[in-house]
């Protein structure tokens, strides 16, 4: 065991990234740990052809103007939703630019990070040539994201192993290009799942899109503003919920009409009661015939693909794009998922029972995540600056049950759910604390 930086960052993404600069404006002394040879996240894995998540067509769902740090803004030579490599070369700029690159320790994989009996932290990790190394922290910020274990339907359609095509998950899709000429199945309504089908679109012979349940497809701009911007604009954050949800239905309806129109589910629920589906091209290639939508698998045989409308084509390939189980294998089992199966922290932040454990990107947001994360992390690093102090467990226990209860009866039960958040009052609480 070697000694080390009193504080340590996991991860060198967007949200890693936002700590380490918060923590170095504060002169904390911080080491960041990346797996991977560059800081970028999953936006510099589709250039380098790595697993994803990621893929070779994905762009920003979010303006630039949002999605860039507040001090060091995309430039003006950036599209309005910059491309992966964009995003990356950005990432890397700035981490340049706020000199923190010298301070992170790549191609470092964190093994294990667990309390010590002194409240201090041991963080286990492995170097690119093997070595394994713990270190002692005083306090440890996670920021790896929460996209990690790939998710299949639970069951998998009747017959699905004697499909004689390719199934793959969103995790192994890198661009279209790889099936063309194929006849491929892809399988959800989310934002990977709709920007894959487009991708294969102009690739394969022919692209199916298995939907199971509704979800409200949200095109980038509306009246020709970015719909994040909208998100956070104080004419829209000044109105009720069901003034903005009126609002938002209503200009949905002009810009696009009823999903039913294009053959998809109309959603259960009402918009911002879930999370939603933001698209340019899907709705498009569906009206142009290069996107056919289809209800939900029922089964296989051989290379057939049934689907619960009694339907049914061939198909060459299957895309799961049916999410991700949130794992972090190198901390304690409880944390960040309590016993209820709902992640449990403090602010979204703060494990009560953990003292010295914080999280910095753990949110679902409407609108661009940027302002939430650096929110996240100058309040981390004034805890750990000691500008402010956290309150008795019980206190913070109280909070996460109340917020908890809140986002369910707005959601409805779920992990995913019990991370969701609105960015402009949520970034108020720190202003005001």
């Amino acid at each position: 065991m070697r000694g080390a930086a009193q504080v340590c960052v996991i991860g060198a993404g967007l949200s890693g990234l936002a700590a380490a600069h918060a923590l170095a404006v504060r002169g904390i002394d911080f080491v960041c740990l990346e797996k991977a040879p560059q800081v970028g996240g999953i936006w510099r894995k589709p250039e380098a052809g790595e697993r994803g998540p990621g893929y070779r067509s994905l762009h920003l769902n979010t303006a630039k103007e949002l999605t860039g740090y507040a001090a060091f803004p995309m430039p003006d030579s950036f599209p309005a939703y910059p491309r992966h490599d964009e995003m990356a070369a950005y990432l890397r700029a700035f981490a340049d630019w706020a000199g923190l690159s010298a301070r992170i320790e790549f191609g470092t994989e964190v093994l294990s990070a667990r309390p010590d009996f002194d409240g201090s932290w041991l963080v286990g990790t492995r170097d690119a040539h093997g070595v394994t190394t713990t270190r002692r922290f005083a306090r440890v910020v996670v920021a790896s994201g929460a996209n990690a274990e790939p998710l299949l339907p639970d069951p998998v359609p009747e017959g699905a192993e004697s499909f004689t095509g390719r199934m793959l998950h969103t995790v192994d899709y890198q661009e279209g290009g790889e099936f063309r000429g194929q006849r491929v199945v892809v399988v959800g309504l989310g934002a990977s799942a709709v920007d894959i089908a487009s991708d294969l679109s102009r690739h394969a012979a022919h692209t199916v899109l298995s939907v199971r349940r509704g979800l409200h497809v949200v095109p980038k701009q509306l009246y020709g503003i970015s719909c994040d911007v909208i998100a956070e604009s104080p004419w829209f954050t000044g109105m009720s919920p069901t003034e903005q949800r009126e609002y938002i239905e209503q200009a949905l309806l002009v810009a696009r009409g009823r999903l039913s129109d294009y053959g998809l589910p109309e959603p259960d629920h009402p918009i911002f009661s879930s999370a939603v589906t933001v698209s340019d091209e899907i709705l498009s290639r569906i009206r142009h015939g290069a996107v056919t939508p289809k209800p939900e698998i029922a089964s296989f045989t051989g290379n057939l693909v049934r689907f619960t409308d009694g339907s049914s084509v061939e198909a060459d390939a299957v895309v799961w794009c049916t999410g991700y189980r949130m794992s972090y294998p190198y901390l304690p089992a409880d944390c960040p998922v309590g016993p209820s199966g709902r992640v449990e922290l403090y602010r979204r932040i703060v494990a009560p029972y953990r003292p010295g454990l914080y999280f910095v990107g753990l949110i679902r947001p409407v609108g661009a995540i940027t302002r939430a994360l650096e929110a996240q992390a100058d309040w981390v690093a004034r805890l750990i600056g000691g500008e402010e102090a956290l309150p008795p467990g019980d206190v913070m226990g109280k909070e996460i049950e109340e917020y908890l209860s809140g986002v369910a009866a707005r959601y409805g039960q779920g992990l995913g759910t019990s991370i969701q958040i609105d960015v402009v009052p949520y970034v108020r609480e720190f202003r005001t604390s």
